[in-house]
């Protein structure tokens, strides 16, 4: 009798458990979504694009940057469209569509659950890479020195100091060399990547850079930013900045300057602002600059080997493009 009262027992409690997953009433049954919108437009047919689409939910708009090439074709394109839940879209996700009309717009319209229609607009728009091409170095620039508010910096040339560098493979051998940016592709977030060639120019050579004063120094470690014969590059456009990537898989990161540019030193000292010093960029250049790893040297302050050794504060190499 104990037993079967324990069975009884246990048939009811799996019934009472399986009620409430079960027997409970749907809150949402009979209640139909209204939601119409695009969530997501990713391009297809091999175009690349720049970045997440850009959805403004308010106007009912979608901008698309695409990276423009030569032979780049928007008259058929296959983009993967997603939509809100139990939405669907017209024309469907993944139909070919031309937008190389009307100002590289097309109309699409979503069609929520509860049967409520929504008009789109889908713009593509054309993005150029501007870094892409050949340069010629012109300048190769360092700012340094301990102290600059108490007149221990530089703006310094480096061939304007040739005896302070190799005679043979000093940084006057980087100044004949071509740099050329390739574009390969994006990444998904919209930063642009691709091959980097320094090309060794006339001479052969690259530069060594070793400081040639005393004590003399390999300072390639700062110097060396740009990788030789091949690398890689990545831009990011929201920092403005360049990063290469070596062949050992080291890199390093520069900001990319354009012309008119004016890199300032600003010293607060007594109430007073000044500039302490300046480096200017004319219209026309480019400018790779690097932030480097300086320690003040009180007791080699004035001198060639505080600034291009100890406290290194900026490189430039500037650039134009042929």
């Amino acid at each position: 009798m104990k037993l079967l009262n324990q069975i009884k027992l246990m048939t009811l409690l799996g019934f009472v458990l399986a009620c409430a997953g079960s027997c409970q009433k749907d809150p949402y049954k009979g209640i139909e979504s209204n939601e119409k919108s695009i969530e997501a437009f990713t391009l297809g047919n091999g175009l690349i694009q720049i970045g997440p689409a850009e959805i403004d939910r308010s106007a009912g708009t979608v901008k698309v940057k695409v990276l423009m090439q030569a032979g780049t074709d928007l008259s058929k394109v296959s983009p993967t469209v997603q939509t809100s839940y139990k939405a669907s879209v017209s024309p469907l996700s993944g139909q070919v569509v031309n937008f190389s009309g009307n100002s590289n717009t097309a109309a699409y319209t979503v069609t929520a659950e509860s049967g409520q229609r929504r008009n789109w607009k889908v713009e593509l728009v054309p993005f150029t890479e501007t870094i892409t091409g050949t340069y010629a170095i012109q300048a190769m620039v360092v700012y340094g020195g301990t102290g600059p508010e108490w007149g221990g910096g530089g703006v310094i040339n480096m061939n304007d100091k040739p005896w302070v560098w190799p005679a043979d493979g000093g940084a006057q051998a980087e100044m004949d060399n071509s740099l050329v940016f390739e574009l390969t592709g994006a990444t998904a977030n919209g930063n642009t990547y691709g091959k980097f060639i320094n090309n060794s120019g006339a001479d052969g050579k690259y530069a060594d850079f070793i400081f040639s004063g005393t004590p003399k120094t390999d300072v390639n470690a700062k110097y060396r930013v740009l990788p030789k014969g091949e690398g890689e590059w990545t831009r990011n456009y929201a920092a403005n900045t360049v990063t290469f990537k070596f062949a050992d898989g080291s890199t390093k990161v520069a900001a990319f300057r354009s012309g008119p540019y004016t890199y300032t030193d600003d010293y607060t000292g007594s109430g007073n602002k000044k500039d302490i010093y300046k480096k200017t960029l004319n219209a026309g250049i480019n400018s790779l600059e690097f932030t480097l790893t300086s320690v003040d040297d009180w007791g080699n302050i004035y001198s060639d080997y505080d600034k291009f050794v100890k406290s290194t504060r900026r490189f430039w190499i500037d650039i134009k493009k042929n």
